[in-house]
């Protein structure tokens, strides 16, 4: 009988077997079938079908399991290792904690991890200076040696210089080569400049020797055109710079420094600035150049070469340092309403560096002389 069931399966006339739902309303015998085979045939499809959920629940909680193994491995390995910064930009927290830390870790990182802070002045009574604001960082111990009114705003004049180079470092490339347009004459009569001419070929690397070195106003100019686009777009990335930086007490509204009212900045916000832009060896350079020589073209093709003289009194001697100082090199400012300014890096005899700045000196002289008076304080700290 058995193999009765096998030929007439093998004929068709069971196709429609596993069909259950067909096969309860049909008559076996319709389709050539016994009682007793048919029945074999729907225990048959009852134990695959038992099999089948079987097999489907197992392959649901194998899932489960390595879902959850998975989940596991995130929480316990990854996420437990991440930390969640809190009042990242809070002045006012001594430390700038972590919502949660590596129990091994002890202390977490604070915001302003390596730079100097404070919160008031600094030994103020150790010397007697006229500059407005008045600032000595030590950058070994990162502390601050000496601070007067470091956080009060005032026209900066050319140390806004310093955010132009910064910001130019970071958005352009020195190989381009930039053609002065009119823009580069947009600026006050009679202030520091390159000289460069509408329609000269210069590179911008060449731009940013004479905007440190010279000073130069024009330079400042073409370089805020040429990297931004346009002098607002420019200025607008110096103002963004400067708060990524935390420099909140800072406002630029031109990439020279020549007076505005709406343009100032403070002794700290410049410390940032020049910290920060430190990390570029072309800045490093720049601000330790007596002179630099420069080779372009003119509009016509004819050659220019001049040797941009820097406006640094240790530089040029017309101001010696005091003993046991050594100058690496720095940027100075000018203006009526700024008074002089200057800010330098230096490094007492063992190499350690300092950045030393004062803003709104009487004059020229009185400037390097109340500089050496800080500067003085180099060996002391």
């Amino acid at each position: 009988m058995a193999r009765n069931v096998q030929v007439k399966r093998s004929s068709g006339r069971s196709g429609s077997g596993k069909n259950t739902g067909r096969r309860q309303n049909v008559d076996p015998r319709e389709l050539g079938y016994t009682q007793r085979e048919w029945k074999r045939i729907n225990e048959r499809d009852a134990r695959e079908r038992r099999a089948e959920r079987r097999l489907a629940a197992v392959l649901i909680v194998l899932i489960a399991v390595v879902m959850l193994l998975g989940y596991l491995v995130w929480y316990y390995v990854i996420r437990s290792h991440d930390y969640h910064l809190s009042m990242v930009y809070d002045s006012h927290s001594t430390v700038y904690g972590l919502e949660s830390a590596d129990a091994q870790a002890g202390l977490s990182e604070g915001f302003a991890k390596e730079l100097c802070v404070t919160d008031s002045d600094q030994n103020v009574d150790m010397l007697s200076i006229g500059a407005l604001s008045a600032g000595l960082f030590d950058l070994t111990k990162e502390e601050i040696v000496y601070a007067k009114d470091v956080f009060t705003t005032r026209s900066p004049a050319s140390l806004t210089k310093i955010m132009t180079c910064l910001t130019a470092l970071k958005y352009g490339n020195p190989d381009d080569i930039v053609t002065v347009t009119d823009t580069a004459l947009d600026i006050e009569y009679g202030s520091s400049v390159c000289d460069i001419k509408p329609g000269d070929r210069i590179s911008l690397k060449q731009l940013l020797y004479g905007l440190i070195v010279a000073s130069g106003n024009d330079a400042a100019m073409m370089i805020a055109e040429h990297v931004g686009g346009s002098v607002d777009n420019f200025v607008y990335l110096m103002n963004q710079e400067a708060q990524v930086l935390g420099a909140t007490r800072t406002q630029f509204t031109n990439p020279h420094g020549l007076t505005d009212s709406e343009h100032y900045t403070c002794v700290y916000d410049l410390y940032l600035m020049f910290r920060e832009a430190m990390k570029y060896d072309l800045f490093m350079d720049m601000i330790s150049r007596k002179n630099y020589y420069a080779e372009y073209t003119r509009e016509d093709g004819s050659a220019v070469a001049v040797t941009w003289e820097s406006t640094n009194h240790y530089f040029t001697g017309e101001a010696q340092l005091p003993d046991n100082v050594i100058i690496y090199g720095g940027k100075t400012g000018t203006t009526e309403d700024a008074g002089a300014c200057l800010f330098l890096l230096v490094k007492d005899l063992y190499g350690n560096p300092f950045i030393a700045g004062l803003m709104h000196s009487a004059d020229k002289d009185v400037l390097y002389t109340e500089m050496n008076g800080m500067l003085s304080l180099v060996n002391y700290s």
